[in-house]
């Protein structure tokens, strides 16, 4: 009996193996593959995108697996703030990482992204790696800003990532003027400027798209509209919380900011257009789970049972696991192994930031003048000043 066993399992090994490296090679193709989106599309003085999407196994598999890298960056970010090894403000994006990955899958790293301070996942859809991420939020030598820019800073100049911004709108007059470079440039790139709905009413905003307007900028307005700015429900900031509306010449189109595929079909739709034809505004429907920062539970201007129904209802990476699971790409536990694989590496990445230095001293003074100009301070007292003008 036990021999027979012993066969039985032998003869099963070999078909289990087919079956893993057949799933390998289906989750590693390219062959395509229509989604529609979970909403339709609504457009402001244009025609919708179609909600049928073309992906590939491979495209999904790795919206899966970096949006459960970026949830996991950020809930192990909440821990290290509660522990006091990352100090200041801290806003994090669990929730809201479908708008970073479908951005991503339908640009390439030649087109510009800026944003405001919650930016950590856009850095990391950048191309920006864990270490980077922690070491700055920690204020160490080998962060992305060398560990003086912290949460709010994020910058990664050579992946067109013009970083996150403390003052609420003023990213977006510089992405629009990332998109007259772009234009003067002839480069036919665009740039993302992104904001949100608290950012909305900023007299800045008007004024920028205005002159991109005019001057027919490739520049896409993106506002994640979360539906609170800090405490401050949408409804009671803004008149007209039709923010795809907003920019009245301007068209605008609002997409689902909690399924992937949404948000792609978008920015692809937005890039083709601003290319031709100028500025448009973009508003993704998405939702954060934490609070606005660090120092906001969430939950006094909004009760738990909203947060757990969005969870329930219209989770991005469970969308994703859905369509994986679907289309037979992978087993729930295959896709529970990605997730742990995902912790190990964002446990690990913690570990080698804990290691990295705090930066030098000297480094207060760097990076704020033009090498060789600016005020220099001298004499035993230091109170003598000598400056230097172009």
């Amino acid at each position: 009996m036990a021999q027979l066993t012993r066969r039985t399992t032998d003869l099963l090994k070999p078909f289990s193996a087919a079956l893993s490296s057949t799933r390998l090679l289906t989750t590693t193709s390219t062959t395509p593959i229509t989604v529609e989106t979970s909403l339709p599309f609504t457009g402001h003085k244009i025609d919708p995108p179609s909600r049928s999407v073309e992906t590939t196994p491979q495209e999904l598999m790795n919206f899966f697996r970096d949006m459960a890298l970026m949830r996991r960056m950020e809930i192990a970010a909440d821990s290290l703030y509660k522990a006091k090894l990352i100090r200041g403000f801290c806003h994090l994006y669990d929730g809201q990482e479908a708008v970073s990955v479908g951005m991503e899958a339908a640009i390439t790293k030649k087109d510009c992204i800026i944003t405001a301070y919650r930016d950590h996942c856009i850095f990391l859809g950048r191309g920006g790696t864990l270490l980077e991420c922690f070491a700055e939020l920690m204020g160490r030598k080998d962060g992305c800003s060398k560990g003086k820019g912290g949460s709010m800073h994020f910058y990664k100049k050579d992946s067109g990532f013009y970083g996150g911004h403390g003052i609420v709108g003023a990213q977006i007059p510089l992405g629009c003027g990332l998109a007259f470079a772009q234009k003067y440039s002839k480069d036919e790139n665009v740039t993302f400027a992104m904001y949100g709905d608290g950012a909305a009413n900023q007299g800045q905003l008007f004024e920028a798209l205005n002159m991109a307007a005019l001057w027919d900028l490739p520049a896409i307005l993106v506002c994640e509209n979360n539906h609170y700015g800090m405490g401050t429900a949408e409804w009671r900031a803004a008149k007209s919380p039709a923010y795809y509306k907003r920019g009245d010449y301007v068209p605008g189109l609002k997409a689902n900011g909690m399924d992937a595929f949404a948000v792609k079909q978008a920015c692809k739709f937005a890039k083709e257009h601003a290319l031709k034809n100028g500025p448009i505004i973009l508003e993704m429907d998405t939702y954060r789970y934490h609070g606005h920062s660090m120092s906001d539970p969430g939950s006094t201007y909004r009760t738990r049972d909203e947060i757990s129904g969005v969870r329930q209802e219209r989770d991005p990476i469970e969308r994703i696991r859905k369509l994986v699971l679907s289309h037979d790409l992978a087993t729930e536990k295959e896709l529970k192994d990605i997730e742990k694989e995902v912790r190990k590496e964002v446990d690990e990445a913690i570990a080698q930031a804990k290691e990295s230095p705090m930066p030098d001293p000297s480094e207060l003074f760097t990076n704020v003048h033009v090498k060789g100009f600016g005020v220099e301070a001298f004499g035993a007292d230091r109170k003598e000043l000598r400056a230097v003008l172009p």
